[in-house]
């Protein structure tokens, strides 16, 4: 049966019996049946080249700015970025992972797409990143900082003139040693060279060089410049060592376990909670998140000290009005939501990422444009900016108009949201996550695992603390986002395909001997043998199924197991 066959024939057995099966099928697009190849539209008419500088942190929150926490966080050039430029609260990563992201901001593509599905080590051959079609429009480019994406090497790699980069997460400060994932050096431009000092300052003194003696004055420019902070184990530079030491941080009401808090929430949700990713005994350790939080936000301290150096360059040599800057995040994290923190899972405080766009005149000071900005867009965007043409395999849609602020929000259409997570053995204790978000509803399963679903309306319950998956007045749009979901996770062959590498290790199992124990499954799964209703749970759910539930009778009737046996038995050779 082909791919897309096989679609349509889930589609219908999904909504088998409903009589909202033909409007489900066409609210979602059919899935793309044929490889895009990496050729290029006409490229758009653009009167100048503006330069674009795009400064990405490693796992900073959505709301980890000064301006959105005012009296608690510092950032002052961040939040100047911010009042003379545009605030998008709505922006979202399509896999809340570093490499599949950065994978993702580069190729233009989705995870199920580029194939860089984890952090180990994946496969980057046959990729083309969005830079090599900025140098053929005419730019100058350079890449500074953390890579980790695919390969371990830290070699240039195509797209970048200037190169400035290290070995997986690289060191905050230089390491003692050689080893397979770490090195005392940075590679620059394919060269070993020693990295000297605190790796923030060091990256930014390198961009710094380059903006300042190294690039093509004559050409415009594109800078990426990609910090190792704030990812764990976060240390601030000297200066910013004691700068939150009195600050009084609080976790968010779901941290807390309680029943409320518990209730309608996967078991994996509360088994992760005494976990390497859990808010009981994260990392292993015995550090609350609260003072945890002082030196995540002492390390943010030393990038928006960087952010500044590079503004104060722009204002001074009067490129300020010619550049577009970007600042945003490669994932979200949590910092104790619903019991969890770090990121991979798709509740919000994982998905959504910070965005700040900058450009005077022609970027709206202190907007906030509620306009939802996925990763996947950025790389449109960028050619759209530089005048190049898009290639057909980019996934996501040019967000230019919208950041002039010549496209209105109500004229920007993103589509559905749809987000994937593949599991990884390092951290087995999250699942396979797949997600879509339509019209402010979000529908969350998980595959591989035994476990409930999650639907969410986040109009009236933005922190996600009601699952409505059980809900019959939700069941209609329950159905019509399972469906959606299924058909928008094709890869572009059209293909449902689940990619997983080789098991090296048992990973991050450990839990705090005196900690939580197993979680209970939900209490309505547990039933007395022999329900007439056995077949029902594993049948579509459908209208007729739901209205049976709610008479309190089975959609198929199902006699006890030993009486069915029986009467069979008895009744075999009978005509």
């Amino acid at each position: 049966m082909s791919e897309k066959k096989k679609s349509l024939s889930i589609l219908r057995r999904a909504m088998a019996g409903a009589a909202c099966i033909v409007a489900c099928m066409a609210a979602v697009p059919a899935p793309a049946l044929a490889a895009p190849k990496e050729t290029a539209a006409p490229a758009p008419q653009q009167t100048r080249h503006r330069n674009i500088i795009f400064v990405l942190v490693d796992d900073l929150r959505y709301d980890g700015m000064g301006f959105l926490q005012p009296g608690l966080l510092k950032t002052p050039n961040i939040d100047r970025m911010a009042k003379e430029g545009s605030y998008f609260p709505n922006a979202v990563v399509t896999s809340s992972l570093c490499s599949p992201s950065r994978a993702t901001i580069l190729t233009g593509q989705t995870a199920r797409n580029h194939g860089i599905v984890d952090n180990n080590d994946s496969s980057e051959a046959g990729l083309t990143y969005f830079p090599s079609y900025l140098q053929q429009a005419g730019y100058n480019t350079a890449f500074f900082g953390k890579w980790h994406m695919g390969s371990e090497a830290d070699g240039p790699r195509p797209g970048f003139d200037k190169w400035v980069s290290f070995k997986g997460q690289g060191n905050y400060w230089p390491a003692k040693a050689e080893s397979a994932h770490s090195s005392p050096n940075l590679n620059v431009d394919g060269k070993a060279v020693p990295q000297q000092g605190y790796i923030t300052d060091e990256l930014t003194d390198y961009a710094m060089n380059w903006l300042q003696k190294e690039r093509d004055p004559n050409k415009p420019f594109f800078l990426y410049l990609s910090h190792k902070g704030v990812h764990s184990d976060p240390l601030p530079p000297p200066r910013y060592a004691h700068q939150y030491d009195k600050a009084k941080f609080t976790l968010p009401d779901s941290a807390a376990d309680t029943p409320q808090n518990n209730e309608g929430k996967p078991v994996w949700v509360r088994n992760q909670r005494n976990s390497w990713h859990g808010i009981d005994f994260f990392y292993n350790a015995d550090v609350p998140m609260t003072e945890y939080l002082k030196y995540y936000y002492g390390t943010l301290s030393a990038i928006d000290d960087s952010l500044g150096r590079i503004m104060d360059y722009l204002r001074k040599n009067k490129l300020d009005k010619d550049t577009l800057v970007v600042f945003t995040s490669d994932n979200g994290y949590m910092v104790g939501e619903h019991g969890l923190i770090d990121k991979r899972n798709a509740y919000q405080a994982s998905v959504r990422v910070p965005l700040v766009v900058w450009e005077p005149g022609t970027v709206p000071a202190g907007a906030v444009n509620e306009g939802r900005i996925r990763n996947l867009d950025f790389a449109p965007t960028f050619l759209d900016v530089a005048g190049a043409a898009r290639p057909k395999q980019f996934e996501g849609k040019s967000a230019w108009a919208l950041w002039e602020g010549k496209q209105a929000v109500t004229d920007w259409k993103p589509g559905d949201f749809i987000y994937e997570y593949y599991w990884e053995y390092n951290f087995p204790m999250t699942p396979g996550t797949f997600a879509i978000e339509r019209d402010n509803v979000k529908y969350i399963q998980y595959y591989g695992v035994w476990d409930t679903d999650e639907l969410y309306d986040l109009n009236r319950d933005p922190d996600e603390m009601h699952n409505l998956v059980d809900d019959p007045a939700w069941a209609a749009k329950k159905q019509e986002l399972r469906v959606a979901l299924y058909q928008q996770l094709a890869d572009r062959n059209g293909r449902h395909n689940i990619p997983y590498g080789a098991r090296l290790s048992i990973g991050a199992v450990r839990r705090d001997v005196d900690g939580q124990h197993a979680a209970d499954f939900p209490s309505n799964w547990y039933v007395k043998p022999n329900p007439t209703d056995r077949l029902d749970p594993i049948l579509p759910d459908s209208p007729a199924k739901l209205k049976a539930q709610a008479a309190g009778k089975p959609l198929v009737y199902t006699p006890p197991l030993k009486e069915e046996l029986t009467r069979q038995v008895e009744g075999a050779g009978k005509p």
